[in-house]
């Protein structure tokens, strides 16, 4: 039985279709460096924090950069596709309404900042869902560890036991149930790779929001 008064959501790979724009934004970053993308090389950045993803770039790669103008980079070639491009995942945003008329508090644990995340739910008509919204950029680890799922638990005023988490990444799956959720891992083509160990973690698995939980206990 799903009981749950909390959900809270990742969004590349989860509610938004956007990893084919990391995907491009990777291969321009490092094709103007002459370099080429490595097998696994987006699947390792995608659940560390902007900071930890750009450190983990300078040292796989050598680069003599430093890491906010890489961050910087990053962001301004993904600004305008979060404003007009990115779309939501497949019932996303009925799912979304459905829990809302429920009365369950909505949250967002993401590694995006602000000036990408905000956009890209505006365009979407989703960002006054939300309850709260916490990003990787406001605590010191990525998703790798639970900081981020319960500083919106936090803020949430629901404890961790009474929260859902949806999640397309194995280590925010592995933190998050860590750190006493219920989780539920989301497809994403980017990790397919890994969906196995996903379905041992999680408590469900769905491969869009269709048939995702609604809580019991409302």
């Amino acid at each position: 039985m799903d009981n749950f008064k909390a959900a809270i959501f990742d969004l590349d790979g989860t509610l938004l279709n956007s990893m084919d724009v990391w995907e491009k934004i990777d291969i321009n970053f490092l094709t103007k460096r002459g370099l080429s993308v490595p097998n696994g090389y987006i699947n390792e950045i995608c659940a560390r924090s902007f900071q930890e993803a750009a450190e983990y770039t300078i040292d796989l790669f050598g680069l003599n950069e430093k890491v906010e103008d890489i961050i910087a980079e990053w962001n301004d070639m993904a600004i305008h596709e979060y404003s007009y491009n990115v779309q939501l995942k497949l019932y996303a945003k009925e799912y979304l309404l459905k829990l809302k008329s429920l009365d369950v508090k909505l949250a967002i644990a993401t590694g995006l900042p602000s000036v990408l995340y905000t956009p890209a739910l505006q365009s979407n008509g989703i960002l006054q869902l939300f309850d709260t919204i916490c990003s990787t950029d406001e605590v010191k680890r990525g998703k790798e560890y639970p900081d981020v799922f319960l500083l919106a638990a936090e803020r949430l005023s629901v404890p961790p036991k009474d929260c859902i988490v949806f999640e397309d990444v194995a280590p925010a799956v592995e933190s998050s149930k860590k750190a006493g959720m219920k989780v539920y891992g989301v497809y994403d083509k980017y990790c397919e790779i890994y969906r196995t160990d996903i379905i041992n973690i999680a408590d469900g698995y769905l491969y869009d929001f269709c048939n995702a939980p609604i809580p019991q206990n409302k």
